[in-house]
């Protein structure tokens, strides 16, 4: 027998997909990161605590407004009925990730929804802002922006839809980790700025092979990634180039003396996950398969940047 959801479970359960809660909790790291690449003496302190707590209830918001508004988009222009119920079905894409197509939520109350989030972050952020003694222009400026940015990929400017959506995407998740760390110290730093570059690159990967997946969807309702606007073999040059660029993140502040050798050993499970990856796509062909060693590759490299920064700068 069939086991009875409630109303207020089902409700939970269809708002937390809307929002695809891993995907949040996956930017959330951006946090650890940012706090393990502070001094020592600063991670405990009330200020610090304080002033990540404010930024982390403003990200929930804002990054719960970005997808909830994205498949808002998605089932107005018929983008997401093209890429889940136009396709083959398979357990790593399945349509219950999308409640809108499923019936459980309705467009009104995901829009309303998204709205909402997105007010609960920036107000949060506000205050973090408002909070933090680190006023430097240059922390308002990359924080505003992502704020502003962030929910324009695919809704609002819809700069997907005109061939930014790469450049948003990258910017945005780097910002992830500089906004933080920046409204915490008011410094910007080789280490962080690799990082968070990092950060970025992670999310664009994966980013990347979904866009690869979801060409024909994309091109008949005009969304223009690199995916659409290129041949597959322009696409798949274009990963490589992003692969390339990513790994030369990695490689070139040690061959230009900003980080020690040994950043390399650390983050050599993370350059051979990448590797793996692009290969992989090259030989198979599969982009879903290649965007789910994209989600290991970034939580790798999540993981390496952490265990660096401790062992960098210490424990405790």
């Amino acid at each position: 027998m069939t086991a009875q959801v409630s109303p207020v479970t089902g409700a939970v359960s269809a708002y937390a997909r809307l929002v695809k809660y891993r995907f949040v909790l996956d930017f959330l790291l951006c946090l650890i990161v940012g706090w393990t690449a502070l001094e020592v003496s600063s991670r405990l302190t009330g200020d610090t605590l304080l002033t990540l707590l404010f930024f982390a209830l403003g990200e929930i918001g804002v990054l719960s407004a970005v997808m909830a508004l994205d498949d808002v988009t998605g089932i107005e222009d018929g983008s997401d009925d093209a890429n889940y119920l136009g396709t083959d079905q398979t357990a790593l894409r399945p349509v219950k990730r999308k409640p809108l197509l499923t019936g459980e939520l309705t467009v009104q109350q995901a829009r309303r929804f998204g709205y909402l989030a997105l007010a609960w972050g920036a107000a949060w952020w506000a205050l973090a802002i408002a909070y933090t003694p680190h006023e430097s222009l240059w922390v308002i400026v990359v924080t505003v922006l992502l704020l502003v940015l962030s929910v324009q990929y695919s809704w609002g400017l819809k700069l997907s839809y005109y061939g930014l959506g790469e450049a948003v995407l990258l910017y945005s998740a780097s910002a992830f980790v500089l906004a933080p760390y920046g409204l915490v110290t008011g410094e910007l730093n080789t280490l962080i700025l690799v990082e968070a570059l990092l950060f970025g690159f992670g999310q664009l990967l994966i980013a990347g092979y979904s866009n690869t997946n979801d060409i024909s969807g994309d091109a008949a309702v005009g969304r223009r990634t690199v995916a659409v606007l290129t041949s597959p073999l322009g696409n798949r040059v274009f990963l490589g180039a992003l692969t390339t660029a990513n790994l030369l993140v990695v490689v070139v502040p040690v061959l230009a003396g900003l980080l020690p050798w040994w950043w390399l050993l650390v983050l050599a499970p993370f350059m051979a996950v990448r590797l793996l990856q692009y290969g992989a796509f090259l030989r198979n062909g599969d982009p879903l398969i290649a965007r789910g060693r994209g989600i290991t590759a970034f939580r790798t490299v999540v993981a390496c940047m952490i265990v660096f920064n401790l062992l960098h700068l210490g424990l405790w």
